[in-house]
């Protein structure tokens, strides 16, 4: 038997609804953990932009995204955005670049991984606060003002 879900709210708020979770206070949570949830939303932004382009192979999609993903991608997309910002993104992204996450950058330059932090940490806050509408808008208007794709 199939149970029913409501698809009022974004995708968080339905996740929540469906196993039963409270909704948390998101001034508790740290940039980190805004950009641990973040990097896997922006992966999912970029990933459905490639497939929905058409069918390719895995090796293909791989490539296209790694390219779009990596840090220093994500750092000039952030650099692009910085002006269509409201306040509250501003402070999400200075909090996300302020950071001091444990690992190390891998094959980029510390500035460009801070910045890559900043953007995972934005889009896991807007993901967490329902708003996929203007984490989907962010990534392509920064993409397109980066000349990213």
């Amino acid at each position: 038997m199939e149970e029913s879900m409501s698809t009022s709210g974004g995708p968080a708020e339905q996740i929540r609804e469906a196993f039963g979770l409270k909704k948390q206070d998101i001034r508790s949570y740290s940039p980190l953990t805004f950009a641990y949830i973040g990097d896997d939303v922006y992966d999912l932004i970029i990933r459905t932009l490639l497939v929905e382009q058409g069918n390719r192979s895995p090796e293909v999609f791989h490539q296209k995204a790694s390219k779009l993903v990596k840090a220093g991608a994500q750092a000039k997309l952030i650099e692009a955005l910085k002006e269509d910002l409201t306040g509250e993104e501003s402070d999400v992204l200075r909090r996300g670049m302020n950071a001091k996450p444990k690992n190390k950058a891998k094959n980029a330059t510390q500035e460009d991984y801070q910045k890559a932090t900043a953007c995972e940490a934005l889009m896991g806050w807007l993901y967490l606060t329902d708003q996929m509408p203007r984490a989907i808008n962010l990534v392509k208007t920064g993409l397109e003002k980066a000349n990213l794709f």
